[in-house]
């Protein structure tokens, strides 16, 4: 802004790495919590007062053609179509968070530490994903996403389309009814099994990636009757091969050494 830019300006080329929308900068220059003030915007804007301010969306049409309703439609000519579940899990308010990717039909769950509940970190993990598996085999292991309404998911053509939305489909993202988790319950039950070990509430600033990887290696190699006794690793092993599972990252653990207690990640 010193150098003249305006904060319509900023904010759509820092879109995706900001927690907050445009409006609420303009309220923090307004409240001097930045060391410019009002003198140094530009052009100074006003917002008419609103009874309410709705959640900001990066892609405000992100839900046209993905709400819940053409999720059903897709199974219901896709049924045998696998499933991968996503969601956040929050730490302290403010602090680092978890992205968990879940795969509905083996119960294998990822973790991914995040700085910070923004959507350019998500889009960030795909990325990395899909050049970690390659296009053949990302599009075999995430065909459909399923999510909530979270603003860190509200850029899907870039999680569908590539870093910069424009390349060619390689999964289809399709969005939860709002406040209806259940229409997610497998990662919300998956869930369950972080927060035995990381507590509500508590922190992960002071985690690693290398935790949270040990954490969920844990809890993949956690036997489930579900499964017919077998652990989400050997099913996901299964269905996929030991090579995919090794590319994710996941190894298992000997059922004897199984932790799901804070004192894992106790240092």
């Amino acid at each position: 802004m010193k150098q003249g830019q305006s904060i319509h300006q900023i904010y759509l080329n820092n879109k995706d790495e900001l927690m907050c929308s445009e409006k609420t900068l303009y309220n923090y220059v307004d409240g001097c919590l930045f060391d410019i003030r009002n003198i140094d915007l530009p052009r100074k804007v006003k917002y008419r007062p609103r009874y309410k301010e709705p959640e900001l969306k990066i892609d405000r049409g992100c839900r046209v053609g993905r709400n819940y309703h053409d999720y059903e439609v897709y199974m219901e000519k896709h049924p045998d179509t696998a499933v991968v579940q996503m969601d956040s899990v929050i730490g302290s308010r403010g602090g680092k968070v978890l992205l968990t990717v879940y795969f509905v039909n083996v119960s294998l769950m990822l973790g991914f530490l995040r700085e910070a509940n923004t959507s350019k970190s998500v889009i960030d993990i795909y990325a990395e994903l899909y050049q970690r598996l390659g296009g053949q085999d990302f599009r075999r292991l995430f065909p459909v996403i399923l999510t909530d309404n979270g603003s860190e998911f509200s850029n899907p053509k870039c999680i569908e389309n590539g870093p910069d939305g424009k390349g060619f489909q390689r999964t289809r993202i399709y969005y939860c009814n709002p406040s209806a988790p259940y229409q997610k319950a497998e990662i919300e039950v998956g869930h369950e099994f972080i927060r035995r070990v990381v507590p509500k509430g508590k922190s992960f600033d002071e985690l690693t990636q290398a935790d949270i990887d040990l954490m969920m290696d844990h809890i993949n190699s956690y036997r489930r009757k579900k499964l017919n006794g077998k652990s989400p690793y050997e099913a996901f092993c299964f269905y996929y091969g030991e090579e995919l599972a090794q590319k994710l990252g996941c190894h298992e653990i000997d059922a004897v050494n199984i932790n799901l207690t804070p004192g894992l990640l106790r240092k």
